[in-house]
């Protein structure tokens, strides 16, 4: 069994990092989840790496699955590292990945490594520093996903959701790379609607994947799309969200465009 020293090191009081106020919600003997200014953040099972118990989560492994292979070592950078949870799941089932987070926070990127079991540089490097910046530093076809996970008090940094930011992700991109982002919304979902259409303007393929419910309306939740210069299998990809604990709907094609022009 892995030691116990991480779990031990969890703070019991929330810590102020000069950005946010960040603590941890321990949820079993090895379990614990990040929340960031009062929001769930990240989740670790210090047992179980490769386990994503958030459901977005599940949904954009679903989709770099689909997209790229089951297993496969990939060349992945994050915007938004928070936890890291995402990485350190990639790193458990796609040995031989690099990837990068990009970290506004640095002293939460400190404390998450303190934290956590986070996979060492060059598996995983964290960099201090703006995302959308770092975003048009990388030489074109640098990477093959491309996550973008950013929050600023639960709202996506303008920056890093407009046709500017969709074009620089699409450059550092390579030809069959995946551009995965994740925003929260609630009723009529505008942002999402508006997010569409900036990246069916960028791509030639994009996809939408969402809980039922909050698609009809009835409540605020995560709403994840994917984008590539490559065709997504919209079928298969439903398929394998179908099978997910909570399953998701898949928009794509026409009924995407439907989607986005009700922005």
């Amino acid at each position: 069994m892995p030691p116990t020293s991480l779990a031990d090191r969890w703070p019991t009081a929330p810590v102020h990092t000069g950005e946010a106020e960040v603590s941890i919600r321990v949820v079993g003997p090895r379990q614990a989840i990040l929340v960031i200014d009062g929001m769930e953040s990240s989740y670790h099972d210090l047992d179980d790496p490769a386990h994503l118990e958030f459901e977005y989560m599940q949904q954009v492994d679903a989709l770099v699955t689909t997209v790229l292979g089951e297993g496969t070592a990939i060349r992945a950078l994050h915007l938004g590292g928070a936890g890291c949870s995402l990485a350190t799941a990639w790193d458990a089932t796609r040995p031989g990945s690099c990837q990068l987070a990009v970290e506004w926070d640095g002293e939460l990127a400190r404390l998450a490594r303190e934290w956590f079991p986070l996979p060492r540089s060059p598996r995983l490097r964290i960099r201090h520093g703006d995302a959308r910046a770092a975003l048009d530093s990388f030489p074109p076809g640098r990477w093959d996903v491309i996550v973008r996970d950013a929050f600023v008090q639960a709202q996506v940094p303008p920056h890093l959701s407009d046709r500017s930011a969709a074009g620089a992700a699409r450059r550092a991109l390579t030809e069959d790379g995946l551009y995965a982002v994740n925003l929260a919304d609630a009723p009529p979902l505008a942002e999402a609607r508006e997010e569409a259409r900036v990246l069916l303007d960028s791509f030639p393929h994009v996809v939408l994947i969402v809980d039922p419910a909050v698609a009809r309306g009835r409540r605020y939740g995560n709403v994840v799309l994917g984008a590539s210069a490559r065709p997504i299998d919209d079928a298969a990809l439903a398929r394998r969200v179908r099978r997910l604990p909570l399953p998701a709907r898949v928009l794509a094609g026409a009924d995407l465009a439907r989607f986005a022009r009700a922005a």
